[in-house]
């Protein structure tokens, strides 16, 4: 192990960080000269020759083709891909301010190891030999003392995440979780239940879509907030359910301010008229191709559009009416599934709701309607996982809910389950590229889960709240300086289709990739034959009998399988215990879990309360906000309240509040909005950061996971972020 280098402090780390704090990320800038090798900086040579670069967008999940404009080893410019289907050959303004994703000067640049308490904010730097050989050395010490399951691994939505899972597998620890518990899981668990798979939707070719939560016109996902643009013009009729008046809502031909938590009952009360008046496909779908229609007919009886309008808002002709109007576009016609569904404690129930609606519409596996899963052909190379004697027979929150999906697990469950030590401990987090301090709800509780732990790896581009609490923070590499393996990409009707990456620029300071990483920590750990390869040995592996594949990527950046997109389960029974789409599940009524969807009439506030919601925005990802060309849109955010009971409460448009829940409090700026329920309240993600290496959003507005209360899912354990009330007083 090497000598120890100098301890710097948080002050003059700071210092350094900022020195090249500049303008703009164009060539020629200060900020580009501080952050690129002396010899590649625009300025120490004459202009050369711009050279394009494939490449795939790691702004968000999406994964959308782009091209890196290069110049004296400089990326100026980012431009899309006009060959890439599932973007359709677009790039938002996320992808765009990729180059202040690498040039960022809040960048890590070198290994850092704590030197004070957590959350201090006392770093020494250390070289990477000593990082791998002390977090080598804390991994193992910690798998002989409490078993290898006594490490959480958290890889983040990354195409290098398949690396850290498989680390986490042959080290030998099956609580492995993600971001998406925070998400999507709840809808995952109900189209599964339902379908057999999570199917996609074939926006583009619908005729009538309802579109209940999401806000797919902003918060991004491609194809379909393209397609919804393009089947808008092309006649489809979309009508939003959304207490907040979204730009989907503003782009839908009806908008319904639905009360928060009430959908169950708008898709119940479609599903009967839809049963009553035998709207439903006379081939098609009832009750031939679906399990326990009958019992789902006699179910309905009660839920009518009168006793609907009482609940949600919704008036009972309008329901009676969007259900003979979206029966009648059937098959070519939806309920969006949507992503994040991470909403209510019954959001299972609410999206298998929703999924029964569209089985009563029979557009599964059809165009306009809900896609099966697409043949890529991308393989998952094989490797020996090792068998360790003593580790536990499962994942630490097993059984914990009876629908646990379970190579996703559940972060908030096995947070619990870290804090009370049951039902055995764990006391290592290894964390790529997520940032749960920001993103999960309640904070508090995830600094007390810390609290508990004994060792803490984060690898990131930058000190982001998690990282700003962990003992060993590694430099990644951006992905504009990787080499990434193939990933394979569902794009609904547009493609199916395999993406890679190669460096468009070299690695900047010290930064390391995750495979480079754990490829190294394995040789400390006795795991080297699990990561002996490269990553073009890899790839190759991935692709094998895809003709033409590699080929395809490196030409034009993309690959397409000409797969099958309609009928690719024709003649073939579902992945469903009964073949068929499954109204009544009969694994739920053997686990004590309602087989059809209850309603449950949501909690509601009390006076002076509100509920808070979240949600996404068109320019930030999650809580990556410390973007210097997407904060220009929004540098902090507000709390967006109707007018009505803000002036009844004596609040003025503008006002700095206090903003407290059971979990935590925060304070930002009011912003009057006619757009949003009376007793609902929302706020943006990613502000308010703890760590000051975030300088852009440090101390800036309010972090929702400081405010959420942390309730879940009672079916998946997705965590529920619209379980929350809040109280508002004025700030002198």
């Amino acid at each position: 192990m090497k000598d120890k280098m100098p301890p710097l402090s948080r002050r003059k780390f700071l210092k350094t960080s900022l020195a090249a704090a500049a303008i703009s990320a164009g060539a020629g800038s200060p900020l580009v000269k501080s952050l690129v090798p002396r010899a590649h900086a625009s300025g120490a040579r004459p202009p050369g020759q711009i050279t394009s670069h494939y490449t795939a967008c790691d702004m968000c999940f999406n994964r959308c083709g782009m091209i890196a404009r290069v110049q004296n080893g400089v990326i100026t410019k980012i431009d899309p891909n006009p060959a890439f289907l599932k973007s359709r050959g677009m790039l938002c303004a996320r992808g765009n301010a990729a180059t202040k994703h690498i040039y960022d000067p809040d960048r890590l640049k070198y290994p850092l190891r704590r030197a004070g308490k957590r959350g201090e904010g006392k770093w020494e730097r250390i070289s990477w030999e000593e990082a791998l050989d002390y977090t080598a050395e804390k991994l193992l010490e910690i798998g002989e003392k409490y078993t290898r399951c006594g490490v959480m691994f958290i890889p983040g939505s990354d195409m290098q995440s398949q690396f850290v899972n498989r680390f986490a597998e042959v080290f030998g620890s099956y609580n492995i979780t993600s971001h998406e518990t925070l998400c999507l899981l709840s809808k995952n668990r109900a189209y599964l239940d339902t379908i057999g798979e999570v199917p996609y939707p074939d926006v583009y070719y619908s005729k009538y879509i309802i579109v209940a939560g999401a806000n797919p016109f902003e918060a991004f996902i491609t194809p379909d907030t393209m397609d919804f643009f393009e089947a808008r013009k092309n006649g489809c009729k979309i009508i939003v359910l959304d207490p907040r008046f979204t730009k989907t809502a503003a782009m839908a031909d009806e908008w319904y301010q639905i009360k928060p938590g009430t959908d169950m009952a708008f898709f119940l009360a479609l599903c009967h008229v839809i049963a009553k008046e035998e709207l439903y496909e006379a081939e098609g779908c009832c009750p031939v191709n679906t399990y326990g229609f009958e019992e789902f007919f006699l179910h309905i009886r009660k839920y009518t559009p009168e006793w609907a309008e009482k609940e949600c808002g919704i008036p009972a002709q309008d329901i009676a009416r969007i259900a003979r109007e979206i029966a009648a576009a059937a098959p070519a016609a939806m309920v969006y599934p949507g992503r994040r569904t991470s909403d209510y404690e019954d959001s299972t129930q609410i999206r298998r709701a929703m999924a029964i609606t569209n089985a009563l519409l029979n557009n599964f596996d059809k165009p306009g309607g809900l896609l099966a899963i697409r043949e890529v052909g991308v393989k998952t190379p094989y490797y020996d996982v090792p068998w360790y004697d003593d580790n536990p027979f499962d994942r630490v929150e097993a059984g914990l809910v009876p629908g646990l999906i379970d190579h996703e697990g559940s972060f908030q469950l096995m947070r619990e389950a870290i804090i009370s030590g049951e039902p055995y401990p764990i006391k290592g987090w290894f964390n790529f590229k997520t940032n749960f301090m920001q993103t999960a709800a309640n904070r508090n509780k995830t600094i007390e889960m810390i609290d508990h732990l004994e060792f803490i790896v984060n690898i990131d581009i930058a000190m982001t709240d998690t990282a700003w609490y962990s003992d060993v923070v590694l430099p990644g590499a951006s992905f504009l300086e990787r080499k990434d393996p193939v990933s394979a990409l569902q794009g609904s009707s547009a493609c199916a289709c395999a993406v890679f990456r190669d460096p468009v620029v070299p690695e900047m300071f010290e930064s390391r990739s995750p495979f480079w990483i754990c490829k190294e920590l394995s040789k400390r750990m006795g795991l080297a034959d699990s990561f002996d390869f490269t990553i073009d040995e890899y790839r190759r592996q991935q692709v094998d009998g895809l003709e033409g594949a590699m080929e395809a990527m490196e030409n034009m950046g993309v690959y397409y399988n000409p797969s099958k997109t309609y009928g690719i389960y024709a003649g073939s029974p579902l992945k469903t215990l009964t073949g068929v789409k499954e109204i009544f599940n009969q694994r739920y009524e053997a686990s004590g879990v309602d087989p059809m969807p209850v309603y449950r009439r949501p909690k509601q506030p009390a006076e002076n309360q509100f509920r808070l919601v979240v949600g996404r925005t068109a320019f930030f990802t999650h809580s990556n906000t410390n973007n210097e060309l997407l904060t220009e849109f929004m540098e902090e955010n507000t709390l967006n309240i109707h007018p009505e009971p803000a002036t009844r409460m004596g609040l003025s448009d503008g006002d700095l509040v206090e903003v407290k829940s059971k979990a935590g409090q925060g304070r930002l700026r009011l912003e009057f909005t006619e757009g949003i329920e009376k007793q609902t309240v929302y706020t943006a993600t990613g502000f308010g950061a703890l760590s000051p290496e975030m300088s852009l959003v440090h101390n800036k507005g309010a972090s929702i996971s400081e405010l959420l209360e942390d309730y879940h899912d009672e079916i998946s354990g997705n965590m529920a972020m619209h379980e929350t009330f809040v109280s508002i007083r004025k700030v002198a």
